[in-house]
């Protein structure tokens, strides 16, 4: 731990030291003038990048984080469809607004951005602040989507850092250090400070992140193509710019087996919320269980929606298998039918319950896992109806 310290101390004296003397000799007036040529010849053709709309601006910024442009685009123009202003979003239920963000992904996001626009239209009559000062004081807001937004919408000179800014400066400048180090991120967001255009911060930092998602990318970095490669240090001084930025190798991902039951009684599925906290925080789910290999998938579902639900059933027939990644883990589903003999939840057995029928499962909002196990059992009624 001592030696740890230590090496940490005398990188970050290093990286202070380098980059002070390789910003000093750096062209920021004409890093700024390629880059934000480039961007206004080159940037992509996105519905967020047309409006002023500071509400607009927010969701594009929210679900932007961790998601593909491209996964974004459907979802952005659908979520504005229902939910056109800060108050249409307020005064919904938050069931609607996991339903359309359902398939988007880290649903923190969208519990968030409800809980946010509720404290808007109570707290400051409906009208989202533009300063990033003002809107950290928005719970659910943090310092990342503060800065993309008011440097966006009101050109406030706050420079923004993601994982595409991060490796693009990481080029530029030749920083060999770890971004997991504290010191290196701190060193980075620095950076990033000292070289934006604050004339056009809002245009720049959207230059610089169109530029690490399109050109200067994790995997085959098109160099040749960058406007600022004459500028970068990886390019000039390095034969293989994509090893920057430095990573951590690899973790083994852990796996985990889930049994899930679907649980019928009288033409009915039981399905529950979930808390509000966690990766799928407000979905509804079916009852899923971890469980070893020791144990079978069926045992541990007539266990545990005993133990669980005060449900005594039987684990039937089986349904199939999934397999699911998540950021930090992976899962295989074992998914069985079960029939429901006897029982009452508890009250404190889940936030919600309900039965619910197979066709009014679409209306519930569920993560992509369990919508595969709905499509399957949609599937196998289509192909029940059509035998008889």
């Amino acid at each position: 731990m001592k030696f740890e310290l230590i090496f940490s101390i005398i990188s970050t004296a290093y990286l202070n030291g380098y980059l002070e003397s390789i910003i000093k000799s750096f062209d920021i007036k004409l890093y700024h003038k390629n880059i934000l040529l480039w961007y206004d010849a080159e940037k992509r053709d996105l519905p967020w990048r047309k409006t002023t709309d500071i509400y607009k601006i927010w969701i594009s910024e929210v679900m932007l984080q961790q998601t593909q442009v491209a996964k974004v685009t459907a979802y952005y123009s659908a979520f504005l469809k229902v939910f056109p202003t800060v108050k249409h979003l307020a005064e919904a239920h938050l069931d609607d607004v996991l339903k359309i963000w359902e398939g988007l992904g880290y649903y923190a996001r969208a519990r968030n951005l409800y809980n946010a626009a509720q404290f808007i239209v109570k707290n400051k009559k409906g009208d989202i602040p533009a300063t990033f000062a003002e809107l950290l004081e928005i719970p659910g807001i943090g310092e990342y989507t503060a800065a993309a937004i008011a440097s966006i919408a009101s050109n406030e000179p706050r420079a923004v850092v993601d994982g595409n800014v991060t490796r693009v400066i990481c080029r530029l400048f030749k920083i060999e250090e770890s971004t997991h180090l504290a010191a290196t991120r701190r060193e980075i967001s620095d950076t990033a400070r000292q070289i934006l255009f604050k004339d056009r911060a809002g245009d720049y930092n959207q230059a610089v992140m169109e530029l690490g998602a399109t050109l200067c990318t994790p995997q085959k970095p098109k160099c040749l193509l960058c406007p600022v490669e004459k500028q970068c240090s990886a390019y000039q001084n390095t034969e293989n710019p994509a090893r920057l930025p430095m990573k951590q190798k690899a973790k083994k991902v852990p796996h985990h087996d889930v049994a899930v039951g679907i649980l019928w009684d009288e033409g009915h599925i039981f399905i529950a919320k979930r808390e509000m906290g966690g990766v799928l925080g407000g979905m509804w789910d079916f009852p899923g269980f971890r469980f070893e290999k020791k144990d079978t998938p069926q045992k541990v579902l007539e266990r545990e929606l005993k133990n669980t639900y005060n449900f005594d059933a039987e684990a039937a027939e089986f349904i199939m298998e999934i397999n699911h990644a998540y950021s930090h883990f992976k899962m295989t589903f074992h998914v069985f039918h079960c029939l429901y003999k006897n029982g009452e939840p508890p009250l404190n057995a889940a936030v919600d319950w309900n039965w619910a029928r197979p066709a009014e499962l679409k209306f519930y909002p569920f993560a992509a896992a369990n919508k595969k196990i709905i499509q399957k059992l949609e599937n196998e009624f289509v192909h029940a109806n059509n035998r008889q």
